[in-house]
């Protein structure tokens, strides 16, 4: 291929490359995203992983490289270029391809099975827009417990680790089998650790005024039925989840018990259902607020025909 053939070649293949982004954008506008390349920081700062181990060269699967360490915002989440900008550099790595020149092996993190380039955002895009499959790459792991998908996006990640974490809960209490409760549910993550050390506070107490220390199981049945039983019944009859849109009665349980405890310190005796209203009047949405209204007034309406 002559010189003046490779340019227009390469032009024309950025080109085509960022038209499909343009699209992409468009088709995705209602939920952008799924058109959003991974952040590897964001995922690092939502699964926490405790080390990582250099694994070397490797050949690696195009379609599982998902995110990148610092460009992410600047190719979309098929490694389409979002920028201008990227067409000079883009198109020299393009040119590289063509001609069949060997590159030094890219730099990628991998984490939940799925890869994060930490070197070589272009050559992946290029790789992507030619329909290559594989890839050397220079392999640093990361461990998690968590498995991502290559079409996951940061909210189901969070998600899928909540979801985790309400597993390990789940089993490692026997929380379902012996409250009957399979919905104990959160928005975000570390919660159930909050949960865990609730029921310790409460099988302290229980314990003040008993001589053989009571079981976990014991305690725990014991919390859901009178503590957080009660505190769920109260958001239940003021309706106050519809203050706060997204969010779960594990939640709410949290902050509530958490401002009742400002409360009681700040003014002494204060009632949970009060401290329940408080909160939901002072960081509750307005929105939810007029919504709650219409049920408390559609419930009152139901009893008074009955």
């Amino acid at each position: 291929m002559a010189p003046h053939e490779l340019r227009q070649q390469t032009s024309s293949d950025f080109s085509k490359a960022r038209g499909k982004a343009v699209l992409s954008q468009l088709q995705h506008f209602m939920h952008t995203d799924r058109d959003r390349l991974l952040s590897f920081n964001d995922v690092k700062d939502i699964l926490k992983p405790k080390n990582q181990v250099y694994r070397g060269n490797q050949t690696v699967p195009i379609k599982l490289i998902v995110g990148s360490e610092g460009r992410y915002r600047d190719f979309n989440k098929f490694f389409l270029p979002r920028r201008e900008h990227l067409r000079s550099r883009w198109e020299r790595v393009d040119e590289a391809h063509l001609r069949d020149i060997i590159l030094p092996p890219i730099s990628l993190y991998e984490i939940g099975g799925v890869y994060f380039v930490r070197d070589g955002n272009h050559r992946v895009s290029v790789a992507k827009a030619q329909d290559v499959e594989f890839i050397d790459a220079e392999v640093t792991s990361l461990a998690t417990e968590i498995n991502i998908t290559p079409s996951m996006t940061t909210d189901e990640l969070r998600d899928a680790l909540v979801e985790y974490e309400k597993n390990i809960f789940y089993e490692k209490t026997k929380f379902g089998e012996l409250t009957g409760c399979g919905n104990l549910n959160f928005s975000a993550a570390g919660r159930y650790d909050v949960i865990y050390n609730h029921i310790l506070v409460h099988k302290y107490f229980l314990n003040q005024d008993k001589e053989d220390e009571i079981p976990f199981s014991e305690a725990m049945v014991s919390w859901y039925n009178n503590v957080y039983s009660p505190v769920i019944a109260i958001i239940r009859e003021q309706w106050l989840l519809a203050n706060f849109p997204g969010r779960t009665e594990g939640d709410l349980y949290v902050w509530i018990i958490k401002h009742w405890d400002f409360l009681k310190k700040k003014y002494g005796t204060y009632s949970l259902a009060e401290a329940a209203g408080d909160f939901s009047r002072k960081y509750g949405q307005s929105k939810g607020r007029f919504f709650r209204f219409l049920a408390l007034l559609a419930d009152r309406l139901f009893k008074s025909t009955t």
